[in-house]
C-alpha cells in the first residue's frame, strides 16, 4: 500500500511517501513545498494546491495522513496554517484519497516512543524506520513520520478486524 503523509504549513509543507507491506515499511519519496511570504495569500494557497495535486498524481497513494494543527499565541499564524492544512485536505479529497488525521504528540509517540519528542529525535527515528531515506528537510521528515503513524494505525485496524472476524 502506498501512503502519503503531510506536515502542512503555508511557508513550507512537508510531504512523504512510503510503501507499507504489513509491518514492513519502505521509503518512496519525500520533499518540501515552499511558498514565498511576499506573495499574495491566495496565490500561495493556489501554488500549494497545484504542487500537492501533482505529487498525488505522481505517487497515486491509497491513503493519506495529515498532522493536526496546534494553536499558538499568534492567531494570524494559526489561521494561515489552518488554511494550508485545508488545502492539503482538499487536494487529497479531490483525488479521492481518504485522510487520517493525527495530533503531533501521537505521531511522536508512534515514531519515537514519547509524545514529547523533539524534532531531531523524530528525524533520527524516521531514518531508522525508513533506511536509505534522504530527507529533504525537517518538514519532510515530519511528513514521513505522519505516514508511518498512519501505516501503523491501518495495520492495527486490519489486525483487529481479523481478530473480531
Amino acid at each position: 500500500m502506498i501512503l502519503i503523509g503531510f506536515d502542512p504549513g503555508l511557508g513550507t509543507t512537508g510531504w512523504g511517501v512510503i510503501a507499507a507491506d504489513g509491518n514492513r515499511l519502505s521509503h518512496v519519496a519525500n520533499g518540501q513545498i515552499k511558498t514565498e511570504p511576499s506573495m499574495e495569500l491566495s496565490r500561495r494557497l493556489y501554488l500549494l494546491h497545484s504542487a500537492l495535486a501533482e505529487i498525488i498524481r505522481t505517487y497515486r497513494p491509497e491513503a493519506a495522513a495529515v498532522e493536526e494543527v496546534l494553536g499558538n499565541s499568534n492567531a494570524q499564524s494559526t489561521l494561515k496554517l489552518g488554511q494550508a492544512r485545508g488545502v492539503v485536505l482538499l487536494a487529497a479529497a479531490l483525488a479521492e484519497v481518504s485522510v487520517g488525521e493525527y495530533h503531533p504528540s501521537i505521531v511522536k509517540k508512534a515514531v519515537v516512543g514519547t509524545g514529547g519528542a523533539e524534532k531531531r529525535q523524530v528525524q533520527a527515528m524516521v531514518k531508522v524506520l525508513l533506511p536509505g531515506a534522504k530527507l529533504s528537510g525537517p518538514d519532510a521528515a515530519d511528513a514521513l513520520a505522519v505516514a508511518v503513524t498512519h501505516a501503523h494505525h491501518l495495520a492495527s485496524a486490519r489486525a483487529m478486524r481479523r481478530v473480531v472476524a
